[in-house]
């Protein structure tokens, strides 16, 4: 029978014992206790040009996508805002090739910092991440939660919604196999809400509702396989699910907060229900 633990939380900041050198530690050892996906370390302590030291830059181990982190114990405060922007403007900067996002980690933020980065949030692409420390004994552990996730500015599916097409241009675009690809795919969406239809976009297949834009996933039919694209929150552990179950995963598309998986035929026969389990995730985010 599973016992159950009381575990104790305290103020790493009010601790005479740790610091915040034992949290960047901790992190370094193993950056994806942080929750913002399958990152690794790329420089500790990074040197700033007349800016100080940059705690820790991360990169996305399968994409080009580099992460500024700031740690700071106790409560977010100004300073810690101004360090860490400044800290994302060096780096996009000296390395644009890379997408750069932002990361502060304090064990409390506050009201006050989430309405000033509010101001800006999607202008400047920054998360949020409050960290609580648990003791039980003798062993200590940290948890990790994302207060504040990244906003992009700018992107809007109804802009696209706008060049309505229709089935002939997706089988000239793709093919007629790609498209049956696509009614398949609407088959198990329809499990889920039987009202749901094909909507022909120039740029990609969206869902429509009663003439109403649904697009938890969207479809794009090329000539020898169709992309899904399920809207979906980034996890390790989806990642992993999906490769695991043989589907070709391409890189997450940071912008539009979508998966890409790529399938052919054989795909919707031997991994039918990995890809209903997607949908379903997605279904369900959309509508939450």
């Amino acid at each position: 029978m599973t016992e159950y633990a009381k575990f104790e939380r305290f103020s790493i900041k009010d601790n005479h014992e740790l610091n915040e050198k034992w949290v960047q530690d901790h992190i370094a050892k193993d950056p994806t206790i942080l929750g913002i996906g399958d990152v690794i370390l790329k420089d500790k302590e990074r040197f700033q040009p007349k800016a100080g030291r940059l705690d820790l830059l991360l990169q996305d181990a399968d994409a080009s996508h580099r992460f500024e982190v700031e740690v700071q114990l106790g409560s977010t405060d100004e300073s810690h805002i101004i360090r860490v922007i400044e800290y994302w403007d060096i780096e996009r900067k000296r390395y644009p090739q890379y997408d750069h996002t932002a990361v502060i980690v304090a064990e409390n933020v506050t009201a006050r910092f989430l309405n000033v980065i509010s101001l800006f949030n999607g202008t400047i692409p920054l998360v949020a991440i409050q960290m609580s420390a648990f003791r039980l004994g003798e062993q200590v552990g940290l948890v990790f939660t994302t207060i504040l996730d990244q906003i992009t500015l700018g992107l809007d599916d109804g802009e696209e919604e706008q060049e309505v097409t229709d089935r002939a241009y997706w089988e000239k675009r793709g093919s007629q196999k790609t498209l049956e690809l696509a009614d398949s795919l609407l088959r198990i969406v329809h499990k889920l809400d039987a009202d749901l239809e094909l909507k022909y976009n120039k740029f990609y297949i969206g869902l429509s509702k009663n003439g109403l834009t649904c697009n938890f996933a969207v479809f794009r039919p090329k000539k020898k396989f169709i992309r899904l694209e399920p809207r979906l929150k980034k996890s390790s552990e989806r990642q992993e699910r999906l490769e695991d179950a043989g589907l070709d995963v391409m890189d997450y598309d940071d912008n539009w907060g979508r998966y890409r998986i790529r399938l052919f035929p054989e795909d919707l026969k031997n991994h039918a229900n990995v890809i209903a389990e997607v949908l379903e995730e997605a279904y369900k985010e959309a509508s939450a």
